[in-house]
């Protein structure tokens, strides 16, 4: 997985609450025997009209924001489905962190588990970052994952994090690879658990 340290880009917001996995990755994208293309999927329907055209209006086509690093989201982001494709095309798109209120559950752990960032922050400070991401002029943040900060012009916001997470994202850690980080813990372990119990050596 990619590390995650201080990545600076672009903001965009997306105030509405309860944006579901289904508008993030629309079902028809669940069809691929991989994980590619998934970028082409993210919020189709609103990024694409019936005719497959982009839809000038929506923040994610307009030039100020389509090279979008960051989303400002609003509360309960990723809630429906527990599908993890939602999470494939955000990042294949190039999202490297969203900012919420709130997060459905289950999207929140797979933001974990495929190294994205997602920050829940009160309510007024997210509405200070959308009401900054909304300015074409001064949409660009950065968030310093050591420090725990989002900063901006004249901005500086402090967000929490697990330690463990925190410690996955900034080395670009999967499951398996915070597990081998404990593999001398693990040996020992072995090594003490067959001398309290050599009934359980099989050798």
């Amino acid at each position: 997985m990619q590390a995650f340290v201080r990545v600076r880009g672009v903001a965009v917001p997306l105030a509405a609450s309860n944006i579901d996995t289904d508008v993030i990755m629309p079902k028809q994208f669940l069809k691929g025997i991989d994980r590619s293309g998934l970028d082409r999927g993210l919020f189709y329907h609103l990024r694409f009209d019936e005719q497959g055209r982009p839809r000038p209006e929506f923040i994610l086509n307009r030039p100020q924001w389509r090279d979008a690093a960051f989303l400002i989201a609003g509360a309960n982001f990723g809630c429906g489905s527990s599908r993890e494709h939602a999470v494939w095309g955000l990042m294949q798109y190039g999202i490297r962190a969203i900012v919420a209120e709130s997060f459905a559950g289950i999207f929140f752990d797979n933001c974990a588990r495929n190294g994205l960032l997602a920050i829940e922050l009160g309510e007024p400070d997210v509405r200070r970052l959308q009401e900054r991401a909304g300015l074409p002029e001064d949409n660009v943040l950065i968030i310093d994952l050591d420090s725990q900060t989002i900063s901006g012009r004249d901005l500086e916001i402090g967000f929490k994090i697990e330690a463990i997470r925190k410690n996955a994202l900034l080395k670009g850690l999967d499951a398996v690879g915070q597990t081998l980080e404990l593999s001398d813990e693990i040996s020992a372990f072995e090594r003490k658990h067959l001398r309290d119990n050599p009934w359980l050596d099989a050798n």
